[in-house]
């Protein structure tokens, strides 16, 4: 069972229903006061000194604001539209695996993560953490999706993710603090309480195939045709045409009566 079924049983009534929808829908609005007066994204971003004086809106008011920069020289209106949309579209797609509760959890986590780190560093923080743990939730689900980097290159999601993931990394060697390292890590803590046992098993899985991979190298070097050899007795698929074989946890092969943890 998911850990966060319980908490749906419990509070999933509460949840909101398109909550991306209504975060994009107030990106957009900021945008539009932001162009009236463009002092208006120093008075609602996540500014810790400023709360701590009393202007307790910014805990929340700092993820409405857009992204209005590009790679391209594009007027910030194209870029702020483009990011409304991109916002609602991964807002669903999220939304149509996870259900409208978990979303919220999700986002939420984000947002108590992101704040927490701004108030034990000290410093402001955008909300790039934040929407960067959306995105990398939306590449593992939707891995293959093509979008246009810079609104020309088509590039799958997941390699949009890896350079999203590279950028962070960068910015790690650049600032290779423990404060950065740690707010890091307390931003996107989200998606890593999300999937970390996807993330445990991915590497397992890889680690069994390196292994198998291994071995069968191993056997081709010693003349040895057979696919899979127990360790424990040595017996495969030759020697004993009739006998299974399991690959257990710790990443080698064992016939199924020298299976580690069964009992003789």
């Amino acid at each position: 069972m998911n850990w966060t079924t319980p908490l749906e049983r419990k509070f999933g009534r509460f949840a909101i229903t398109g909550l991306l929808r209504y975060v994009a829908i107030l990106n957009a609005a900021a945008f539009i006061m932001y162009k009236y007066d463009s002092r208006l994204f120093h008075l609602i971003d996540l500014d810790v000194a400023a709360v701590e004086h009393g202007e307790i809106w910014r805990l929340a008011t700092y993820i409405f604001i857009p992204r209005i920069t590009s790679l391209l020289p594009l007027p910030d209106w194209f870029n702020a539209a483009m990011w409304t949309y991109f916002l609602w579209w991964v807002g669903d797609s999220l939304e149509a695996v996870w259900g409208a509760f978990r979303l919220n959890l999700f986002y939420l986590i984000g947002m108590l993560g992101t704040t927490i780190a701004a108030f034990f560093f000290g410093h402001s923080f955008s909300n790039i953490m934040l929407n960067s743990s959306v995105f990398f939730a939306f590449a593992r689900y939707y891995p293959d999706v093509v979008i246009y980097f810079a609104y020309v290159l088509p590039v799958k999601v997941r390699w949009m993710a890896w350079v999203s993931g590279l950028g962070l990394l960068i910015g790690i060697v650049l600032n290779p603090t423990a404060a950065y390292v740690s707010a890091v890590l307390v931003a996107l803590g989200n998606y890593l309480l999300f999937f970390w046992q996807q993330i445990w098993q991915e590497a397992g899985h890889r680690a069994a195939v390196s292994q198998r991979r291994l071995n069968f190298q191993r056997a081709v070097a010693r003349g040895d045709d057979s696919l899979h050899r127990c360790e424990v007795c040595n017996r495969t698929e030759n020697s004993d045409p009739d006998l299974e074989f399991r690959v257990a946890a710790d990443g080698h092969e064992y016939c199924v009566d020298h299976l580690p943890g069964k009992s003789t």
